[in-house]
């Protein structure tokens, strides 16, 4: 299974990003397997409710595991047996993970309004929109992107992702 994660403060728009990249795959590429794993430390995830986290990456197609601190909740289009689904996601072609930021992935940081250099450590690219002003990142030499070009955020995620 191949997979790259997404970190940034909450409402920075990880949750937009990932799921205008599995609707780009979706369209594109339909015969290609997605499953997004969302980290909900705090379980405060509301399942299957129009508009939500949960809700909008199920509609991308994409099979989803919500991970809480006190419960997991699996999201599949077929039904799995238990001892089925660990092998299930090792056949997908592509694996989004949205927090868990101490996974050893390929992390790309959404940032809007400000960069949160709390998330340094664990990054390996920032994807922007005009709200920060890209210059202020250059120190940190690292890959900036686009938040809204999908193509390029796949450009770099097709040369990082990373086999698990």
């Amino acid at each position: 299974m191949r997979a790259v994660a997404f970190t940034g403060n909450s409402n920075s728009g990880k949750t937009t990003l990932i799921e205008k990249i599995a609707l780009y795959l979706q369209a594109n590429h339909p015969q290609k397997r997605v499953g997004i794993i969302k980290h909900d430390p705090k379980d405060k995830a509301i399942l299957d409710t129009a508009g939500k986290d949960s809700a909008r990456f199920f509609e991308t197609g994409a099979d989803i595991a919500i991970l809480g601190a006190t419960q997991t909740t699996l999201r599949f289009h077929q039904s799995l047996e238990f001892a089925t689904l660990v092998e299930s996601f090792k056949a997908y072609d592509y694996l989004f993970v949205e927090g868990l930021k101490e996974l050893p992935l390929p992390r790309i940081c959404v940032a809007r309004n400000l960069f949160d250099m709390r998330f340094l450590p664990f990054i390996q690219a920032i994807a922007i929109d005009s709200s920060i002003n890209k210059e202020s990142l250059i120190p940190y030499r690292l890959p900036i992107l686009d938040l809204n070009n999908i193509q390029e955020i796949l450009k770099w995620i097709h040369t990082n992702i990373k086999e698990i």
